[in-house]
């Protein structure tokens, strides 16, 4: 398969699939916290991003002006954020995004229109991952395999333990953290959301299977372009 082929499979593995896609039949009909898990707790630094209105992705906000997500989130344009809240309905502070800039790999920032009060995400520097570690994900996705997975994103920011197995490629062939499902998987609507390990952010969603695999792009790989751009 052709390079630009396979990005843009790994890429629409984690966004919600169009009507022609056969996804593997959920095992159970009831929604399962982010194809596992359990509901967040806690998450101040969490943002809901919507393209033109509609739910499409997870981020984080990590400067009172910057998000840091995905690129393959801000294709769409039509940037705004919810900022702070656990519900993507309603609470926190929405923001629109004015500027997107974009890395070679699965990242993209983002600037508002204005600066949010909030406690910002704490980014990782290299060693803050090992291989075997436990870490957690985060994000608004698909709570089940469902035929229409923007039909099944969750209303309440959601939490789920994986296992780091290693380095990898993410949806650009960028520098990527791989982990193994634990207690859940991320999904679509979960792309551009967080993986934290000991409080820190160290990845952001690229792609995932939704059944036993993850790639998050490695945030610590790529701190001086973050850096650079958004002084973080």
């Amino acid at each position: 398969m052709p390079a630009l082929a396979a990005a843009a499979v790994s890429v629409l593995a984690l966004l919600a699939p169009t009507a022609t896609a056969a996804p593997t039949p959920p095992t159970t009909k009831a929604p399962q916290p982010i194809i596992g898990g359990g509901q967040a707790t806690s998450g101040p630094w969490a943002a809901r991003l919507f393209s033109n209105g509609r739910e499409t992705c997870s981020a984080t906000i990590i400067a009172p002006t910057w998000i840091l997500t995905a690129k393959h989130c801000v294709t769409g344009g039509g940037l705004s954020f919810r900022i702070g809240s656990l519900d993507q309905h309603s609470g926190g502070t929405v923001a629109n995004g004015v500027q997107t800039y974009t890395h070679s790999s699965d990242l993209a920032l983002v600037r508002l229109d204005r600066s949010v009060p909030a406690t910002y995400a704490n980014l990782g520097q290299p060693g803050s991952v090992r291989v075997g570690q436990n870490v957690q994900v985060y994000g608004w996705g698909a709570t089940y395999q469902c035929g229409s997975e923007a039909n099944c994103q969750s209303r309440y920011l959601k939490v789920a333990n994986v296992t780091v197995t290693g380095a990898c490629g993410d949806a650009y062939g960028g520098s990527a953290i791989c982990a193994r499902r634990g207690d859940g998987i991320t999904a679509g609507g979960d792309s551009g959301g967080p993986m934290m390990a000991n409080g820190v952010q160290v990845g952001v969603a690229s792609t995932s299977d939704r059944r036993t695999t993850t790639a998050y792009t490695n945030v610590t790989a790529y701190r001086s372009w973050i850096q650079s751009v958004a002084g973080v």
